[in-house]
C-alpha cells in the first residue's frame, strides 16, 4: 500500500485546528439572506474557503448556506462530508471554550472532535494526496453550517451541487461506521390552570440544544398561603436528590437541578437536568392533588426509557436501543412544552413510533414532530466499510469491527457514504462535552488514515 507522507503539514494542522475552533460558530437565528445561519457560521465558512485556496484546491461558496473544497479531475466524484458549526459552550469549562487552547498533548474548544479538528485532518490529508499520488477521481470537502440543528445547509447543497458516488464523513468513530439509528424530535404541550395552589412561574434551561444532554434546569414556583410551605420543603428535600437546590424568595420557591451534559446519541452518558425537576414536580403536584395529565405522562415515559419496553414496543435490534433524551422544555402563557430527541434502532420503522407518541395526544395534550431522519444502513461486507476499515487497520495496527451508532452525521444525507473517525476505539467520545477536545495525536493519525482511505478510494 501506498505510505502518504503528512510529515511536512504537522504543525500546520496543529496551528489551523486551534484557529478555526477560535471562531464561536454557534447557530443563529437570522433573517438575513447572506447569512442564513449567523455571522459566526459565515466566519468559519470563509476561514476553510480561503484557507483551501491557499493550499491550491478549488473552492466554492454556496451562498453562505455551505461551501466546498475540491481537486481532481474525472465524472466520478468522492465525496467528504463534515460540518464547521457547533453545539454551544455551556458553563462549567476550565479552558476557554473558544480558544483552542493547547495543553497536556490535546487541543480543548468547542468543535475540536465535533467537528472542525477532523475536518482539518481531511482538507491535510486531500494535500498530501493531491501532491503525492494520482487520483482518477474528483475529491470534494464538502462543508456544512446547520448540522447541530436541521440540516437545512445540506438540504441546500443536494438542490444546486452534484452528490458524490461514493464518500464518508469525518463526524463519529474508528474504524467505520456500519449503521445510524433513525432520528425522531418529539414535542409534548399543555395549557396548565394559573389558579393552583402551587402554580409554576418560569421554567429556564439555557436554551439548550435538543440533541445535549441538559445540565442545567429551574423551576419557579409560587406558593399560595394555603400550602404549608415547612412541609413542603420537607417533602422536596425527601424525595430530591443532592444535584438539586431549593431556593426561596418571597413567595417563591425556586428549584435549579445540576446536570452533567453528554450527546443526546448517549444519554446514559449525561444526566439529565430536565428529567429530574420535572419528575420532582410531578410528585409534589400529586401530593397536592394538582393535576397536571403533561407530568404524570413524562413521568410513565421516562420510566420506560431505559428499562427495555421503549415505549411499549421491543425496540432493539443490532445497532441498540431506542434511547430518548429530554432536550429541551419551555414555558410560555402558562403553556408547558417538553422536547424529546428519540434515537431509534435502523429495523423500527419511524411512522410506528410517532403512531406511539400520537397515542398520547388528548384534549389536553398536544403531540407534534419535528426532525425526522431516516436511518442508515450498510452491510458490513459492503465494499466502502471493508476498505475503511482495513484503511485504519494498516495504518494503525488496530483490527476492530465496523459498529453502529445512535448519532446522526451527514453520511445519511447521500447513498454510499458511510461515517468514519475521527474518535479512536476504546477512547472517551467528547463530543458535545465540557472541555470538548481532540489529543494531537489522534488528530494526525487521523490525518494519515484519511490521506490512506482518500487514495484507495480513489485509485
Amino acid at each position: 500500500m501506498s505510505k502518504i507522507n503528512i510529515e511536512n503539514w504537522k504543525d500546520e494542522i496543529i496551528q489551523k485546528t486551534c484557529e478555526i475552533i477560535k471562531i464561536p460558530s454557534v447557530h443563529e437565528e437570522s433573517n438575513q439572506p447572506e447569512i442564513p445561519f449567523g455571522k459566526q457560521t459565515k466566519n468559519a465558512l470563509e476561514y476553510m474557503l480561503n484557507l483551501g485556496k491557499e493550499l491550491g484546491f478549488r473552492t466554492k461558496n454556496i451562498d453562505n448556506y455551505c461551501g466546498y473544497i475540491e481537486f481532481g479531475e474525472g465524472e466520478e466524484m468522492l465525496g467528504i462530508i463534515g460540518h464547521l458549526d457547533v453545539v454551544p459552550a455551556e458553563d462549567g469549562w476550565k479552558y476557554e471554550p473558544f480558544g483552542g487552547t493547547i495543553d497536556n498533548g490535546n487541543i480543548y474548544g468547542r468543535g475540536a472532535i465535533d467537528d472542525k479538528g477532523p475536518v482539518m485532518a481531511t482538507l491535510y490529508a486531500m494535500k498530501a494526496v493531491m501532491e503525492q499520488c494520482t487520483v482518477n477521481k474528483r475529491v470534494r470537502l464538502i462543508l456544512g453550517l446547520n448540522e447541530e440543528r436541521d440540516w437545512k445547509c445540506i438540504e441546500y447543497y443536494k438542490k444546486h451541487e452534484e452528490s458524490p458516488i461514493v464518500g464518508f464523513s469525518p463526524d463519529a468513530d474508528f474504524p467505520c461506521i456500519y449503521a445510524e439509528k433513525g432520528l425522531l424530535t418529539t414535542y409534548l404541550e399543555q395549557k396548565i390552570s394559573s389558579n393552583e395552589k402551587i402554580r409554576i412561574t418560569n421554567i429556564d434551561c439555557n436554551a439548550n440544544a435538543i440533541n445535549v444532554v441538559p445540565k442545567y434546569c429551574r423551576i419557579d414556583l409560587k406558593i399560595s398561603p394555603e400550602i404549608n410551605r415547612k412541609e413542603l420543603r420537607e417533602f422536596i428535600k425527601a424525595n430530591e436528590n443532592t444535584n438539586i437546590e431549593l431556593l426561596e424568595e418571597n413567595e417563591q420557591i425556586i428549584l435549579i437541578a445540576h446536570g452533567m451534559a453528554s450527546h443526546a446519541a448517549h444519554p446514559d452518558l449525561g444526566v439529565n437536568a430536565i428529567s429530574m425537576l420535572l419528575l420532582l414536580l410531578e410528585k409534589i403536584f400529586e401530593k397536592y392533588d394538582i393535576k397536571i395529565e403533561l407530568l404524570k405522562t413524562f413521568s410513565e415515559l421516562i420510566g420506560m426509557q431505559y428499562n427495555g419496553k421503549d415505549l411499549g414496543m421491543a425496540c432493539e435490534d443490532e445497532s441498540g436501543k431506542l434511547t430518548l433524551n429530554v432536550g429541551n422544555i419551555s414555558f410560555e402563557n402558562n403553556c408547558i412544552k417538553i422536547g424529546m430527541n428519540l434515537r431509534i434502532p435502523v429495523t423500527v420503522k419511524i411512522k410506528d413510533i410517532e403512531e406511539k407518541f400520537k397515542k398520547l395526544e388528548n384534549s389536553n395534550i398536544k403531540v407534534s414532530f419535528e426532525g425526522q431522519k431516516e436511518p442508515l444502513y450498510i452491510d458490513k461486507d459492503n465494499y466502502l466499510v471493508k476498505t475503511l476499515c482495513e484503511t485504519f487497520h494498516e495504518v494503525t495496527g488496530q483490527k476492530a469491527e465496523p459498529i453502529a451508532i445512535g448519532g446522526a452525521t451527514y453520511a445519511r444525507a447521500f447513498e454510499n457514504c458511510v461515517s468514519f473517525g475521527a474518535n479512536m476505539p476504546g477512547e472517551k467520545d467528547m463530543c458535545h462535552q465540557v472541555d470538548e477536545c481532540i489529543s494531537i495525536k489522534n488528530l494526525i493519525d487521523s490525518c494519515q488514515i484519511y490521506a490512506e482511505a482518500i487514495y484507495k478510494l480513489t485509485r
